[in-house]
């Protein structure tokens, strides 16, 4: 039994294609499709297209027949023989090294053969991947907030000068952090095989993390105030140790593991001492933000860990390298420490003085307590974890 399709006025300039394919798609190779139509130039597009796509074509001559008889073929189209699909499209599901010729395919889809097969910088799971990289990626897609409504930037913020003047200097501090903290992961996103997607995706996400802090720790610096802070020598020769860093897997341990890592202590200690609502709302969602980014780095590295037996050397070695670096800098900011005991003091008495000192020297301890405690989950035994986080830069970050 012959199938029947009628076009009407359509052409092939004009989607007939799309009816001939459905029409033909439940047919059995070698069973026949009467095509009728009135578009004139059918009798030309029709076989042409037909070769294309793997079919016969019989043009039949008598008068109120149809325009052709197509014999379906084997194949809905040559083009697609040889085509592989390129691994599962579930999350998770990632092969440890995709082919060159998978690059720009979606994760799952069917490779036509040919096509561009782009280098990747890091075409190996165990480069970037993550078995926590979903489910951060689906978390922090959910946990985005808009710095124009999370944030009660309407709230009473009249400080005393000197007060306001530390919150300024604080956040001057943090927005030359956040900057490199946005640039380290920028660098890398292109350079991630897409198909270890959602890695991809996760970075994209820190880097609009990195640029919303960027913006949140700017205005509420300009709230009142003018102007920033100072930007000391030391603080950016520390920072741009990072920004020079070309291994992947050590930015990430530098910068997450070991820098975002102890601005989360930070951030915590201004949700605290903050006098005031928009600072302490700023350091509340940045904070929660920079968690995400440290859970990554650690479980990216602890799983590099089990694969290369090496990795623990080259971390060390880029601690003590970065170390002997910066070591004739004058570290952090003296003027960010400062503004930190005034915050954490609350007044100018000596006894209130004295107690913001000590409870700088509490978040630098528990700094300290969190980057060993990090070191030992990625496996290194707690009297060397002590000594690399003794070795971390006094910038913080």
């Amino acid at each position: 039994m012959t199938a029947v399709v009628d076009l009407g006025g359509l052409g092939f300039e004009s989607g007939a294609h799309l009816l001939l394919r459905r029409a033909l798609g439940p047919l059995s190779p070698g069973a026949l499709l009467a095509v009728y139509g009135r578009d004139p130039a059918l009798r030309v597009h029709l076989p042409a297209w037909c070769r294309g796509q793997g079919h016969r074509v019989e043009m039949p001559s008598r008068p109120g027949g149809p325009v052709a008889v197509v014999v379906r073929g084997s194949a809905v189209s040559d083009r697609w023989s040889g085509a592989v699909r390129s691994g599962s499209p579930h999350p998770g599901a990632v092969v440890e090294r995709p082919p060159a010729s998978w690059g720009l395919a979606a994760r799952g889809a069917l490779v036509e053969p040919g096509g561009p097969e782009p280098l990747f910088a890091f075409e190996e799971r165990d480069h970037v991947w993550a078995d926590i990289a979903p489910r951060l990626y689906a978390q922090a897609a959910a946990r985005q907030w808009d710095p124009a409504t999370a944030i009660p930037w309407d709230a009473e913020c009249d400080l005393p000068a000197e007060v306001e003047s530390a919150v300024v200097q604080v956040m001057t501090y943090l927005v030359e952090n956040e900057q490199v903290a946005l640039l380290v992961p920028a660098r890398f996103i292109g350079g991630i095989h897409p198909h270890f997607r959602e890695v991809v995706q996760l970075l994209a996400v820190q880097v609009a993390d990195e640029a919303r802090h960027m913006e949140v720790f700017t205005r509420r610096a300009l709230l009142k105030s003018p102007q920033l802070g100072t930007s000391s020598a030391g603080g950016r020769e520390s920072l741009f140790t990072l920004v020079k860093e070309s291994d992947f897997s050590l930015a990430s341990f530098l910068l997450s593991v070991l820098g975002e890592g102890s601005f989360v202590d930070l951030l915590a200690f201004l949700e605290r001492h903050a006098p005031d609502p928009v600072t302490r709302s700023a350091a509340r969602l940045a904070l929660q933000d920079e968690r995400r980014h440290v859970v990554f780095g650690v479980a990216h590295l602890a799983r590099q860990a089990e694969a290369d037996p090496g990795l623990h050397g080259r971390l060390r070695t880029a601690i003590e390298r970065r170390h002997d670096v910066l070591a004739d800098t004058a570290g952090l900011n003296e003027d960010v420490f400062d503004a930190l005991v005034v915050l954490a003091a609350g007044a100018w008495t000596p006894e209130a003085v004295a107690t913001g000192f000590a409870r700088v020297r509490e978040l630098q301890q528990a700094m300290d307590d969190g980057r060993r405690r990090r070191l030992e989950r990625l496996g290194f035994p707690a009297d060397e974890a002590a000594e690399l986080s003794r070795l971390h830069t006094r910038n913080f970050m």
